[in-house]
């Protein structure tokens, strides 16, 4: 799939879904001054190309359940099979390579935590194949989807629209995700203090499937009525326990070197240099953890001149920060919820 196929208006339609991935196509079409028809051709030929695709996501979060973010080290020649055995699972997310391919970065989000404990305490330290195991669990976003319209990164990332045109898709709460605000934080806390609902899991993974199945389609196969879904799915939303993103292509995104970063901080600075993070425009996420180091953080860069820039001038000007230990991603097996082909 040559990248040539792929033109600014296409770029603007992605950025467009990562400010909010279920606008209608005539308010996309709107501010970016085509028709509805155009916005909504051109969305199909990516999403058919295997380059786009927008989801929803539970913030399993926000209810207690818990985002956990683990890395392990494989013997020699097994982390390929380990690490596409952990992309299948429904549960995990940026399934990574790093370094030198004997090493594994991985996202795991859970409904309970039994789900999340049967792979950590069970399943992955009796993987023979595993030489060792570290998980670490998100306490804190600063940057990411999970933590708001201000904190997010995705779409500056591609930086094709303007100011003006953001304006006009960013949805009247301000926060297209529902997560955090528009102060760009999120805390674990229940939405107004209600659990999710037992049929809430089966509309959410339904949306992970396809986050613009419209409310008719949804009604269908969940065989509930269409006005139900569509009340439960603004309530989700604006409770924050459902928010929505774009998995995106790097044909799309063009050319650049990744890498995840592990930083030790005095816990008085966490939140200043967290929020220093988020800021700039290289850190597409970035979030307090638990565990040996207390922040985590995913750089993106042009190439390998541009990420020594990064951590020799912008980490390097940030005197609080201890330690950081740089990992640059080799392969991505599993982006959000897409396997990507080798």
């Amino acid at each position: 799939m040559a990248s040539a196929i792929f033109d600014e208006l296409d770029r603007q339609i992605v950025q467009a879904l990562q400010i909010d991935g279920r606008a209608p196509f005539s308010r996309v079409g709107a501010a970016l001054g085509v028709a509805d028809q155009t916005v909504a051709r051109r969305y199909r030929r990516m999403v058919a190309a295997g380059a786009l695709r927008v989801f929803g996501v539970p913030n399993t979060h926000q209810f207690g359940h818990g985002h956990w973010m683990i890395r392990l080290r494989c013997v020699p020649d097994a982390a390929r099979a380990v690490a596409d055995a952990l992309a299948r699972r429904s549960d995990t997310s940026w399934v990574h390579l790093l370094s030198a391919g004997t090493e594994i970065s991985c996202n795991i989000r859970s409904w309970t935590a039994e789900e999340h404990n049967a792979l950590l305490l069970h399943k992955l330290p009796r993987t023979a194949q595993v030489q060792s195991i570290t998980a670490q669990q998100v306490i804190h976003y600063f940057a990411g989807a999970m933590a708001g319209y201000a904190g997010g990164r995705e779409w500056v990332r591609l930086g094709v629209l303007s100011d003006e045109q953001v304006s006009l898709l960013v949805p009247a709460t301000g926060d297209p995700t529902g997560a955090g605000g528009p102060t760009g934080t999120s805390e674990a806390t229940g939405a107004g203090g209600s659990a999710l609902e037992p049929e809430d899991r089966e509309l959410i993974t339904a949306l992970a499937l396809d986050g613009r199945r419209s409310h008719a389609e949804l009604a269908t196969t969940l065989r509930r009525s269409e006005s139900s879904v569509r009340r439960r799915l603004e309530t989700l939303r604006t409770l924050g326990a459902l928010y929505f993103d774009v998995d995106v292509s790097f044909d799309i995104i063009g050319p650049h070197v990744a890498a995840r970063m592990w930083l030790s901080v005095a816990p008085a600075d966490l939140i200043s240099v967290g929020t220093a993070m988020a800021r700039h425009p290289e850190i597409v996420f970035a979030a307090a953890t638990t565990g040996p180091t207390n922040l985590v953080a995913v750089a993106v860069c042009q190439d390998g001149a541009d990420l020594f820039r990064y951590l020799t001038q912008r980490i390097g000007a940030l005197p609080t920060v201890r330690d950081v230990e740089t990992a640059p991603v080799v392969r991505t097996v599993k982006r959000e919820v897409m396997l990507v082909p080798e």
